[in-house]
Formats: C-alpha cells, sequence, structure tokens
C-alpha cells in the first residue's frame, strides 16, 4: 500500500505562451504591487531590448533595476541585490533570466525578510545539516521569467554559493517559490544553445531521479514520465530549429512537469549530489553536471532499480533499452559534454568530490544505497 505526503506549494500561478511584459504587469495588477525590483540577465539587458520592453511596460511600477548575478549565486551578489531592493522600497521582486538569478532573488526574499545585510548573516538562514533555521518568513514575494529550463522556477529551494569555501548550500522556505511563473518562449530564444539544452538535461534528470527514486509515488510519476517523454521530445526539436517557439514551448512545459515530484516531496540522487559539488567546487554549469553524471549514476544503479529504469527508456522512446544507454545517446546526439575529462574535472579531484558530496543533502536518498566515499567515487570513475 502506498503511503506519503504531498505539500502543496505557494505557487499560484502559472502563465505559459504569453509575452513576458503584458504577463508581467497583469501579475502585477493581481497581486496589487506598486514597486518591482527587476533582477535579470546582464546579456538579455545590454545586448537585447526585451528588458526595456519589461521596463516600458511598467512605466513608473519599475523601481530599480539589478543585472550583476554571476552563475552559482554567490553570496556577495545576493547580498548585492538584496541591499539595492531594500533601497527600492520593493514590495515585488521580478525575475528575468537564469537558475542563478532565480536562487538569487529567492535568497533575497529571506535576507529581506530577516534584516540581513551582509554575508556572514546567510549563515542565520541556510540549511544546516538538512534542516533549516527558525526565520521569519518573506514578505515580499517573487515572480519569474525563466529563460533557462532547468526549473528553478518552480522550486522552494536556492542554492548560494560560499565562495570562501567553493561551497554551494541551500536555502529554503515554503514562500521561496515564485507567486507566479511565466513561461515566454519567445524570451528564451536569446538563450545561447549549449545553455537552454543543458538545463534541459537538467530538467530531464529530475524527472530521472524521480522516476527511480524508491520514495516515489503515483502523482509525483504522473509528472515525471510526461515531462521526460516530453522533454525528449522537444530538445532535438529546439536543437534542429532554433526559432521553433512551439518546440521550445513544449520543453518549458516538460521541465514545468519535471519539478512536479520533487515540489511533492520526492527526493533526487546522486546525479544532483555530485552535481552540487562539481558545479560550487569546480564551476562547472549545472546543466553540465547532469549531462557527465546522470548517466554514470544510472549505470551504478541498475542494479538495484532496473524495474524503473525501464520506465525511463520507455518514456524517451527506447523501450526495453538500457536507459544509461539511452540517456547517454541522447546527450550525445544534443553535442552536450559527456565526461568529467570534458568538462575539465581530473581523477586527481575525485577523492576530494566525493568527500565533499557525502555531505549534501541528495546522496543518502540516492536509490542504491552510498555506502562513503568509495561508492562515490566508483561513480565517479563511471564519468570520467
Amino acid at each position: 500500500m502506498h503511503q506519503g505526503r504531498v505539500v502543496f506549494g505557494a505557487i499560484e500561478e502559472v502563465v505559459f505562451g504569453h509575452p513576458a511584459a503584458g504577463a508581467i504587469v497583469a501579475q502585477m495588477d493581481r497581486l496589487g504591487t506598486r514597486r518591482a525590483f527587476l533582477m535579470v540577465s546582464g546579456t538579455l539587458n545590454r545586448e537585447t531590448d526585451e528588458i526595456t520592453k519589461i521596463k516600458d511596460a511598467l512605466g513608473a511600477r519599475c523601481a530599480g533595476l539589478f543585472d550583476a548575478m554571476p552563475a552559482h549565486t554567490p553570496r556577495e551578489a545576493v547580498i548585492a541585490a538584496t541591499n539595492a531592493a531594500r533601497e527600492a522600497e520593493a514590495d515585488l521582486i521580478v525575475t528575468v533570466g537564469g537558475g542563478s538569478i532565480t536562487d538569487g532573488a529567492k535568497a533575497a526574499q529571506l535576507c529581506l525578510a530577516n534584516g540581513i545585510t551582509d554575508i556572514g548573516g546567510i549563515d542565520r538562514i541556510r540549511v544546516h545539516k538538512g534542516v533549516a533555521p527558525e526565520m521569519k518568513a518573506p514578505t515580499v514575494r517573487q515572480i519569474s521569467v525563466p529563460t533557462t529550463i532547468a526549473g528553478g522556477e518552480f522550486s522552494s529551494i536556492a542554492g548560494v554559493t560560499d565562495l570562501s569555501t567553493h561551497v554551494k548550500q541551500m536555502l529554503r522556505h515554503p514562500l521561496l517559490v515564485p507567486r507566479a511563473t511565466i513561461l515566454d518562449p519567445a524570451i528564451t530564444v536569446h538563450t545561447p544553445e549549449w545553455l537552454f539544452l543543458s538545463t534541459g538535461i537538467r530538467a530531464l534528470d529530475h524527472c530521472v531521479e524521480a522516476i527511480c527514486s524508491r520514495e516515489t509515488h503515483p502523482y509525483a510519476d504522473a509528472q515525471s514520465v510526461k515531462g521526460l517523454a516530453m522533454l525528449a521530445d522537444a530538445l532535438p526539436r529546439v536543437k534542429a530549429d532554433p526559432s521553433d517557439l512551439d518546440a521550445r514551448m513544449d520543453a518549458q512545459i516538460g521541465t514545468w512537469l519535471s519539478m512536479g515530484a520533487l515540489a511533492a516531496g520526492v527526493p533526487m540522487g546522486a546525479s544532483h549530489g555530485i552535481g552540487y559539488v562539481l558545479g560550487a567546487g569546480f564551476d562547472v554549469p549545472h546543466g553540465y553536471t547532469s549531462c557527465v553524471m546522470l548517466p554514470a549514476v544510472m549505470r551504478w544503479n541498475a542494479r538495484d532499480n532496473a524495474e524503473r529504469q525501464m520506465i525511463v527508456a520507455a518514456a524517451m522512446g527506447y523501450p526495453g533499452h538500457a536507459a544509461a544507454d539511452v540517456l547517454d545517446a541522447f546527450i550525445r546526439s544534443l553535442g552536450m559534454p559527456r565526461s568529467l575529462g570534458d568538462v575539465r574535472v581530473s581523477p586527481e579531484h575525485f577523492d576530494a568530490i566525493a568527500e565533499q558530496a557525502m555531505r549534501t543533502n541528495w546522496i543518502p536518498r540516492n536509490p542504491r544505497k552510498i555506502e562513503g566515499p568509495a561508492d562515490v567515487r566508483e561513480i565517479l570513475l563511471l564519468a570520467a
């Protein structure tokens, strides 16, 4: 008999297929907010007119703008954005960009609510040993217009990097999830191909690790299997024709579905756990961590969850095949990196990566039990 608990998150609306500028204005009207602080992609702001269109649509309701969030969401940039939003007297944060910007705004919400003004203060709100501390709930909330498809805009978790230790630390609060997410495929055409496709593999990784989790359930499976099928169909279409907005929309909706299981309490596994370490410690883009690690993790896990892996292969259109082989071929077909060597991580670092991965939240939840760093090292060797 199935047992479990599904908690429905605080996201209120998902708007898809409508132009971002008008959809943001409509959300502000719905929410009754008057002072929007924009946290946006610097590239979009400097090299396209997309942010100008949004600012023009908002008019006097645009209270300020921050466009300097680096990859992996370093603490320093979170504090800079927080202080700028505080000075602007923002009553809403609007993000337009990739996952690092989305996470940066989530972190800024908590910093604003808890009076945090310097990087050391983030220690008071970050997760310690899997437990989020007592803190004040965010009152200045967020709406998100994602330009990549890793899925953070559907999550109440944020990752922030401590540059002094090169460790990505988790922040978690039910109200960190954006109040609304706006999926506009037209705004994603400016995203570099490698970034759009690799974050698509990140979303696919959410589906795969959820399907293969020992803690999944039918509600989560329904979203993960459909999300996986949509992503497996859409990403090659985007690769073949970057101007295909229907394919981009399908990829965005597949990403939305990919986050359903995680939001419903199904944990990720070793691909995500090792990926956190590769991102923060070696500056490997998050999408690339999934491209490199997911097939290796599946190969290592297959001894214990072959039946669940069959569901993955079938959803991707290859029933009866080994899921690790299907994933390997799919990722290669998109031109993505497939080994740790491809992302400049060498075997001399494997012991340190393995030690650090053991301290992440996801390694203990991997479907094949990981007893210690030696097991992580086996997975890394499969990905070498």
